[in-house]
């Protein structure tokens, strides 16, 4: 597990004393804010995944149709 040496403000290590849970450490607790915090961050992202292009605004609900259109065409 690395160590890290940080400087937070006075008022974000009585936030974060404040939401310690019960035995829990000072790192424990900040480990757990961070992470949480960087979830919530991360759900208004687009996952790397999703891809780009140009095609029809109803692609997504109409695919089926679409492939079958490109298949009979032939």
């Amino acid at each position: 597990m690395a160590r890290r040496t940080i400087y937070i403000p006075d008022g974000t290590e009585a936030l974060v004393r404040e939401l310690a849970r019960e035995g829990e450490s000072f790192s424990a607790t900040v480990t757990r804010l961070i992470e949480a915090g960087a979830k919530t961050l991360k759900r208004g992202r687009v996952p790397s995944y999703v891809g780009t292009g140009n095609g029809p605004d109803d692609l997504g609900r109409k695919a089926e149709t679409y492939l079958r259109e490109l298949v009979s065409s032939d």
